[in-house]
């Protein structure tokens, strides 16, 4: 195993104690928000020393951008790695709903992170990308079926703002214990949210 080489006047960097401390600033920035938390208070959850977080990331700033991105990365890749490239529009609409949702109720901490977060203005152009990204995929998704003459001729990006919405929505009701997302409920949210960007009613 290669060890990382420390930068000068610092002591080499630990994989382990890296994570600890993403994991401590996930739960302080869920529980505080991003300007409600401070560097001593992510210290304290990762019962660590103050000064070590800086042998790691220059700034809280940093820190809440890394965390941002590996996050963003992990549901971007569970996403695509899992498109069925070849399926109809539909069956693909129905993927790509069902796998966010997948990472939502699997990472719920991490959910309610990137969705507060998600237009903060601390986020750095490499953070903004990486959020793009998916929704540009969302974009060409909804633009195929328009080709196919299955959606509504809308702007796309208000159709797939609207499909966002919506999954957001009923994520966050699910979180405040509003709501119960059983399997019946997430498959008829899914129809209910094609139906409504849909040119004619479909299964």
């Amino acid at each position: 195993m290669v060890v990382p080489r420390a930068k000068r006047g610092r002591p080499a960097e630990r994989p382990d104690r890296r994570e600890s401390i993403m994991d401590a600033a996930l739960h302080c920035f869920v529980e505080r928000g991003y300007h409600g938390t401070s560097i001593p208070e992510i210290a304290e959850q990762a019962n660590i020393a103050a000064g070590t977080i800086y042998h790691y990331f220059d700034s809280k700033e940093a820190l809440v951008n890394a965390l941002y991105r590996s996050w963003k990365t992990k549901v971007g890749q569970r996403v695509f790695t899992r498109f069925p490239q070849t399926a109809p529009v539909r069956e693909q609409f129905r993927a790509m709903w069902n796998e966010m949702v997948a990472f939502a109720l699997g990472a719920p901490k991490a959910f309610a992170f990137i969705e507060t977060h998600n237009h903060a203005s601390y986020l750095d152009a490499e953070s903004q990308a990486i959020d793009r990204n998916i929704h540009t995929f969302a974009h060409g998704i909804i633009q195929r079926a328009q080709r196919e003459g299955l959606v509504k001729p809308l702007d796309a990006w208000v159709l797939m703002e609207l499909t966002f919405g919506a999954f957001i929505g009923l994520m966050r009701a699910h979180g405040e214990g509003r709501l119960v997302l059983s399997d019946d409920v997430i498959r008829d949210a899914e129809q209910a949210c094609w139906d409504a960007i849909a040119t004619t009613r479909s299964v």
